[in-house]
Order: structure tokens, then C-alpha cells, then sequence
């Protein structure tokens, strides 16, 4: 009897600690965004959560810290460089106040269509993207979707470049937005994302620009009066961890973590794709005046040179692995 107690036990023990072993201990982690409950981070932020709990049978569990409840998108980025937050996901432009490279998604109209976006982010160009980023401090997981971003305006209705001139337009805090508006005759002004709303209604700015499905989320249409939909960049979220929380995570629970960013990447675009026109309709109904087809090719042909001002922080060498990678999707 004692034998067969003692076998009992050691079985037990050994399963406990191959349990700890191939899992280590259980992980609570924050994962935080700037966006409201509808925007394109919450969305991917809940099916991750989801796939991060069903795959790790509960020993992993994810907490939501939505609507710039730790800061803004620079707060997420420094809080994940000093590990006070694990993983957070931001647009590309805000975090290239820290990896300047980022600013790349500045540049207008490398991108006509999503093919060719998804072309660049899944293949090489990702991933020499990712490693910049890891230099950088950052561990990156995967792109999400933002979407492509089109101008919004109280003024008046914009169709062609001059359209846009002596509008005062928020933009992110990076060279290559600055310059794209100068280029257009408008007048950028940053404001912090968090505060646009406010600085909409209050008139501090004329307009911003952005993708639909956030100016739908965020609800600017509520203080704008015009859209246009000149698609002129793409903007992808990046979902950043910490390296170090990262790095000491078991190997299983790591992979977990990489197969939830990917499986939640090809659902959170599908849903924003599928979302597109209903959220449109929805602006076009509260009285906002959309112009669908602004003319894009003067729009392309006064910001064309525009990828020189990055010069200095953008290697021309990336800018034209992407033309041509889109090149192959035409």
C-alpha cells in the first residue's frame, strides 16, 4: 500500500513539475492602446485576448487597458521600453518617434491596394522591419491594421490640392506629416491623438486625417463637415512587446503569443474590411459631405518627392524594396 501511495505521488509531483516546465508559472499580462471600444485595437486587442486564453487553457490571461487609460501612444511605446507595460499596439507613425525608419508609412500613395499592403508587411519587408524595431528597444509581434488615410475638413469641400490651401490640419509629430501638408498648401498642426476630438470641436485645428474606420470609432464626424478619401497612405498598427517579459517567457507560451498576433492579423482586417461600408454609410448619414473621388493624381503628383525628406532617418533602399514588392502585386 505504501508503494502504491508513494508511486501515486511522484506521479503527481512529475506532472506538476513538467507542467511547470513546459508552461512556467501563470502570466497575467497588460496589453494597452489609445483607441476607443470600437477602434481597430480594441477589436484585435479582444480577439487576442480570446485566442491567448483558449490556447494557453486559461494560463495565460490578458487585461485590456483601452482608451489611453496608461497614456498616450508615446506613454505605451516608453512604458513597454521600461517594461511597466508588456504589450501595447500604436500606429507605426507614433512609434517612429523612436524607430525614425517608421516614418516610411509617411510617404504618399506607395500603396493603392490592400493586396499590395499585405505583400510588404507578411513577406521581407516585415520582417527587415521587425528587426529595426528590436534595435530599437522593442520587441515587434506582428502589424494590425489602421487602414489607409484619407483628409476630413469644417471648412470646405477638398477634390484637388488647392483645395487644401491654408487649412490647418492636425497631423502626427513626425517630419514626413509636417511636410506632406506644407506640400499641399495646408498648415500641419500636431496635437497629441488623445486630444483631437477636443481640438476638432473646439476648433484649434480645421480638420485631420485618418482612416474611416477611425474616424467612425474616435466619432470626429461628429465635429467635421467634410471627408475625402484620397487613400493617400496606409497606416499599420504595430503590436510591440516588451523584449526582456518577452524573452523570459517558456517557449510555449511564447509561440502562443506569436500564433494569437497572426491568427487576430488576418481577422481583425477581414472585420475592418467587412465593417468599411456599413461605417461609411454611417458618416455619410449623420450630414457629413464625402467626396469619393478627389483627384488623386494631382494629389500624387504634388507630394511625389516627398520620400527625400527622409532621407536622413529612411534608407532610399527600403523605400524601393516596397515599390518593388507593390510593383509584383500590380
Amino acid at each position: 500500500m505504501r508503494s502504491k501511495r508513494f508511486l501515486m505521488v511522484c506521479v503527481t509531483l512529475f506532472a506538476v513539475l513538467w507542467g511547470s516546465v513546459a508552461w512556467g508559472a501563470p502570466v497575467n499580462f497588460k496589453f494597452a492602446h489609445s483607441g476607443s471600444l470600437e477602434h481597430q485595437y480594441q477589436i484585435g486587442a479582444e480577439h487576442f485576448k480570446k485566442l491567448v486564453e483558449e490556447k494557453s487553457g486559461g494560463e495565460m490571461t490578458v487585461t485590456i487597458f483601452p482608451q489611453a487609460q496608461l497614456g498616450g501612444e508615446r506613454d505605451l511605446a516608453e512604458g513597454v521600453r521600461m517594461g511597466t507595460i508588456e504589450v501595447v499596439s500604436l500606429a507605426a507613425s507614433n512609434l517612429a518617434t523612436f524607430v525614425p525608419e517608421l516614418q516610411v508609412f509617411g510617404v504618399p500613395f506607395l500603396y493603392t491596394t490592400l493586396e499590395q499592403v499585405y505583400s510588404v508587411l507578411d513577406g521581407e519587408v516585415g520582417q527587415e522591419l521587425a528587426e529595426i524595431i528590436l534595435g530599437k528597444g522593442f520587441r515587434n509581434l506582428g502589424f494590425w491594421e489602421v487602414g489607409f488615410r484619407n483628409i476630413t475638413n469644417n471648412i470646405r469641400p477638398v477634390k484637388v490640392p488647392e483645395d487644401m490651401k491654408g487649412l490647418k490640419i492636425r497631423v502626427q509629430e513626425s517630419k514626413i506629416w509636417i511636410e506632406f501638408m506644407r506640400s499641399l498648401g495646408a498648415i500641419a498642426t500636431p496635437i497629441p491623438f488623445g486630444e483631437l476630438y477636443t481640438a476638432l470641436q473646439q476648433k484649434v485645428t480645421d480638420g485631420e486625417e485618418n482612416p474611416i474606420a477611425t474616424i467612425y470609432s474616435m466619432k470626429f464626424y461628429e465635429v467635421q463637415k467634410y471627408v475625402t478619401m484620397t487613400g493617400h497612405t496606409y497606416e499599420p498598427a504595430v503590436v510591440i512587446a516588451n523584449p526582456k517579459w518577452f524573452n523570459g517567457l517558456s517557449e510555449d507560451q511564447q509561440r502562443i503569443i506569436l500564433e494569437a498576433t497572426a491568427e487576430t492579423t488576418t481577422y481583425q482586417r477581414a472585420k475592418l474590411a467587412e465593417l468599411e461600408k456599413e461605417r461609411l454609410d454611417a458618416i455619410r448619414e449623420a450630414g457629413v459631405e464625402i467626396e469619393e473621388n478627389p483627384d488623386k493624381e494631382a494629389f500624387m503628383e504634388a507630394t511625389k518627392d516627398l520620400y527625400k525628406v527622409l532621407s536622413d532617418v529612411v534608407p532610399e533602399s527600403l523605400v524601393q524594396k516596397i515599390r518593388d514588392e507593390v510593383a509584383k502585386v500590380q
